[in-house]
């Protein structure tokens, strides 16, 4: 992977956790706090949907198979890093929403970032035949 890509996959990592912050500051209590069904079809959704823009991310750049786990890393980590800070202080960050609202928050992320970090180290293993 090529030090330029490396910097892109970073910066499209922090953008994409802030706009998905602000998204859910506004749209929020409308996804968690509202019905059951309305959460589990978007706990579904959100995942698929944003691992589908993160691996476009990856095809779009031309980056090599072998390499995916590791520029998925670099698009993942600003956003989990930003998630610990924000998570912690939830009622401060996400100040529409319920400060119980933040274990349901904190789920939808992690279920977001584990389906594309194991797409990703799928993708990774195949390629290098392990």
């Amino acid at each position: 992977m090529k030090s330029a890509d490396a910097w892109l996959f970073l910066l499209f990592g922090l953008a994409f956790w802030v706009v998905g912050t602000v998204w859910y500051e506004l749209r929020g209590p409308s996804v968690f706090e509202t019905s059951p069904q309305r959460y589990w079809i978007n706990f579904v959704l959100t995942p698929v949907f944003a691992a589908a823009i993160c691996i476009g991310m990856l095809k779009w750049r031309h980056t090599s198979a072998a390499s995916w786990s590791s520029a998925a890393l670099l698009i993942a980590l600003p956003g989990m890093f930003g998630e610990a800070i924000l998570l912690s202080n939830f009622g401060r960050f996400m100040p529409r929403m319920r400060v119980e609202s933040g274990g349901k928050y904190g789920a939808f992320l992690f279920a977001a970032y584990a389906l594309f970090l194991a797409i990703s180290e799928i993708v990774t293993v195949r390629a290098r035949g392990n």
